[in-house]
């Protein structure tokens, strides 16, 4: 039997594939529910993109005070407008309350590891590297969980420090308060302050380089034994760049070691022994994956899925848009040592689970081909989406089941290429959008069990709201354009809270940026009759199915059952989904009553409807059973 302890496994000849999830041999942890005591199969949770923020944060230079506590003995806040929130893909303050609910829910679980598979940071500054460390220090001396990251395109924003910051902190009396670096075009050298013309009356700038974004370096500093370096009480831990030989943990340490995981990219592709004549730019940068065996039997392969690619004047591009698709072309030697981790890992019989920041399959339920036609192939992040040819190459590498982020989606994605060369993507969703939730794994002889508990109920959620009141009468009284909506301060729990964020989000961001203006003047302010008639849609034998819905409702499915998967389906009715895949039928078999109306927006609706329905029956999300020898999928009750 294999038991937990803070500081050391108590291991046994029956530890290959259980977890008794038990803070040391002989006591638990202060506040571990009994039931987590109980014997079970080995259990990971992973929660990618946690973006945190630390919303008490204290500037070491005393550059910004932060918001007057909301009550006598409370903490200062530092957190961002509401206005920035709801412009952006992810929450910013009140994922910090989230994160807190879910670790405590994994912990009631019995669970005791947990992966941060990227983006646990926004934008790698120090003042939110600090917080949390300090918040996942605390799980482990209190619950003895084991935490394992593995960076994101947000951590770090290129491989070393740079001047940044951000324009929208939240001031006093409502105002804007922006926050930049030195370095920055707000914080020149010269020390001048250069105004504001957003037109909102924000306060002056405040220069801190509390604020920049760190490189590799800065973040394995702080955040290295979180598992980016090994610990005395792990079986096994590598990087691509190990010497070959029998395991120590010295050997370990020194690979660990920044200087010891570095790789050469040129801008035409890998360097080093990959590096072909005519490769220009090459240059030396930080790589921080790595494998782990912290229970007997369960190898974690993070995989730092970054590429930072050279471009003029010594810097680099950023990561966010080159996924998998630019490892294969520019870190070749990531996909021949996964290759070689798989090789061992069935030739030892350990259990490989792999995860990463990014994506190995498409992520849109087959439907990314019909998305791209209908919103262009640059529009709703389409430029994220895998190749197949990435997908087969990462399978043949050995890859059968990856957790990844990146894109704030809940979905799973499978792909075969041959007999037992199958390869499951499983996206776990962002504690900081919609639906708020995480994966947990449960690896058992020839099987995975994939469960996503969702946040309802998070407390604190709403104690920043005061807050935001303020900054909305501010908006109001200088008539700003960005005044939000103040119905989401009436939030009844997080997940609603969430709901209301991404309809805000969609109205403001992607509605106006990302679809086709026909469409949206069509569809917003349309019943479901209206936009029938204005498609030439014709005659219905039952025009009961134009009842009951209006564009928007539409639209925004659209965009919950892309962020959500099965999540949604709670907020999308399934007679209105019935009837979206009726009407789709209807455009396709009915003559228009005008030939010559509409016809560009006739197609758009029903690629627009088709790519709904598919959407809605991808493969399953929520709660499902993998076969590990097939890569067969099985569907299991939710919750």
């Amino acid at each position: 039997m294999l038991r937990w302890r803070s500081d050391v496994w108590c291991v046994g000849l029956s530890a290959l594939l259980f977890l008794v999830a038990l803070p040391g041999c002989d006591e638990r942890p202060a506040k571990l529910p009994a039931a987590a005591a109980d014997p079970v199969a080995v259990r990971v949770a992973f929660m990618p993109d946690v973006h945190f923020h630390d919303i008490h944060a204290r500037f070491s230079d005393g550059a910004f005070p932060g918001l007057p506590p909301l009550t006598p003995g409370g903490e200062p806040a530092t957190i961002r407008t509401m206005a920035a929130q709801l412009s952006s893909t992810r929450l910013f303050n009140e994922n910090y309350f989230a994160l807190r609910a879910a670790l405590d829910d994994a912990v009631a679980r019995g669970i005791r590891i947990i992966a941060l598979p990227g983006d646990f940071s926004d934008d790698g500054q120090p003042i939110h590297l600090r917080g949390l460390h300090r918040l996942l220090d605390l799980y482990e001396r209190q619950y003895g969980v084991r935490f394992f990251l593995t960076p994101g395109n947000h951590d770090p924003v290129r491989p070393v420090d740079q001047p940044s910051g951000k324009p929208d902190f939240l001031g006093s009396d409502g105002r804007r308060q922006p926050l930049y670096s030195p370095g920055t075009a707000a914080c020149p050298a010269d020390g001048g302050v250069p105004p504001d013309a957003a037109g909102d009356d924000p306060l002056p700038v405040i220069c801190t380089p509390e604020i920049r974004s760190l490189g590799y370096a800065g973040i394995l500093a702080e955040l290295g034994g979180f598992g980016f370096e090994p610990r005395p009480d792990d079986l096994h831990w590598e990087t691509p760049y190990s010497a070959k030989g029998p395991y120590s943990y010295a050997a370990a340490r020194e690979a660990a070691m920044p200087d010891a995981r570095q790789y050469e990219i040129c801008r035409e592709g890998t360097g080093g022994a990959y590096r072909k004549p005519g490769y220009t730019d090459c240059r030396m940068v930080p790589d921080a994956s790595y494998l782990v065996e912290p229970v007997a039997g369960l190898w974690l392969l993070a995989i730092d899925a970054n590429v930072y690619r050279p471009r003029d004047g010594g810097s680099f591009a950023g990561s966010g848009d080159a996924g998998y698709n630019r490892v294969l072309t520019h870190k070749a030697q990531l996909i021949d040592w996964v290759r070689d981790v798989a090789a061992r890992a069935r030739t030892q019989g350990k259990t490989l689970v792999t995860f990463s920041h990014f994506p190995m399959v498409e992520f849109l339920n087959g439907t990314g081909a019909q998305v791209q036609a209908l919103f262009g192939p640059k529009a709703l992040q389409q430029e994220r989406l895998p190749a197949d040819a990435t997908s087969r190459a990462l399978a043949a590498a050995g890859v059968r089941v990856h957790v990844g982020g990146h894109m704030h989606y809940n979905d799973t994605g499978v792909r075969r290429f041959g007999p037992g060369e199958f390869l499951v993507n499983i996206q776990a969703p962002s504690l900081a959008g919609y639906v708020p939730a995480y994966k947990i794994l449960t690896f058992s002889p020839g099987a995975v069990e994939v469960e996503t508990p969702v946040l309802a109920d998070v407390p604190g959620f709403d104690s920043l709201f005061p807050y935001y009141r303020q900054e909305h009468r501010h908006l109001q009284a200088v008539h700003s354009p960005e005044l939000w909506d103040e119905a989401i301060l009436s939030s009844p729990d997080y997940r609603s809270f969430t709901r209301d964020h991404l309809r805000q989000l969609a109205q403001r961001r992607f509605f106006p940026k990302d679809w086709p203006a026909d469409l949206r003047a069509a569809l917003l302010d349309a019943s479901g009759r209206d936009l029938w008639q204005r498609a030439g849609g014709g005659a219905l034998a039952d025009a009961a199915l134009l009842d009951g819905w209006t564009g928007l409702d539409l639209a925004l499915d659209f965009h919950r059952l892309a962020n959500a998967g099965d999540l949604a389906l709670p907020d999308v009715p399934a007679a209105r989904l019935a009837a979206y895949r009726r009407l789709e039928q209807a455009l396709d078999r009915t003559p228009p009553a005008d030939p010559a109306l509409a016809a560009l927006l006739r197609e758009r609706l029903a690629r627009l409807l088709a790519v709904v329905d598919g959407l809605s029956q991808g493969a399953p999300s929520d709660h499902f059973r993998i076969d590990m020898t097939i890569g067969a999928l099985e569907a299991l009750p939710p919750g």
